[in-house]
């Protein structure tokens, strides 16, 4: 008798295939896992490969939040704490500034950029950011730069926001999208779907990290749906401002 046998599973692709299933629907923690291990090399990565611009961006977010002296901001998803420092820069007179992130590795990083700084007035803490650990209106100006992609539930993140904003205040929201002209979104797509990954994974060496990236900026909602998103979370003023020919848009909100 001939019988025949189906070839084997090899476990430990299928067990990669389940964590990238796992990583694309935001799992907590995996997405946090994935920070954890690029935080050593993610500030020289974001300089390489946006060719700088990423400071720039943190910059017009800062400048749009009209920073005053003796108020508090908050800045959500800080990762290495990078809008906390354009911050204080900015305005040297914030009462405080107060970064969260669920990446505990990031947030380690973060701390050594402040101390090295000599930073006293930021304080950083982990958490979610559907959770926020800060009491209803205590926050004058409030910024998520590149996080509310990474959000498993946005809406809540954003109802959080409107929560721990003061009647009244700021918010702004980096985030990555897609170029309008159809010549240069074409180009933006070869790069990060092509150069972006595979430099991303030579130098973080994280298998995925730098390929979810891309993925993520095509699920994530257009400028349109995303700011009626922040709306409907407890921000009637919202404006949105295509940064770099729409890689980036700039979400400019008021409680």
């Amino acid at each position: 008798m001939i019988t025949s046998r189906e070839p084997q599973a090899d476990p430990t692709a299928v067990r990669q295939a389940a964590d990238d299933e796992r990583l694309l629907a935001k799992e907590p923690d995996q997405i946090a896992g994935m920070f954890d291990a690029i935080a050593p090399r993610y500030d020289f990565l974001n300089r390489l490969l946006s060719a700088g611009r990423d400071q720039r961006w943190r910059r017009k977010a800062v400048e749009a939040l009209a920073l005053r002296p003796s108020e508090v901001l908050l800045d959500v998803c800080t990762g290495t704490a990078d809008v906390l420092l354009e911050g204080l820069a900015r305005q040297p007179g914030l009462q405080r500034a107060i970064g969260v992130d669920f990446s505990h590795e990031m947030l380690q990083h973060g701390r050594r950029k402040l101390s090295r700084g000599g930073v006293s007035r930021a304080l950083l803490a982990r958490a979610d950011a559907t959770m926020l650990p800060l009491a209803d209106g205590s926050a004058d100006a409030a910024a998520i730069a590149f996080g509310i992609r990474n959000v498993q539930q946005p809406e809540r993140a954003c109802a959080e926001l409107a929560r721990v904003l003061r009647p009244g205040g700021r918010l702004v929201v980096l985030e990555f999208g897609l170029p309008r002209s159809r010549a240069f979104r074409a180009l933006y797509l070869w790069y990060a779907s092509r150069v972006l990954p595979m430099v991303g994974r030579l130098i973080s060496r994280h298998g995925r990290a730098y390929s979810y990236l891309p993925e993520s900026v095509g699920r994530f909602p257009p400028p349109e749906t995303f700011g009626q998103l922040l709306q409907t979370s407890g921000f009637p003023h919202v404006s949105v401002v295509p940064l770099t020919l729409g890689i980036v848009y700039l979400y400019v909100a008021r409680k």
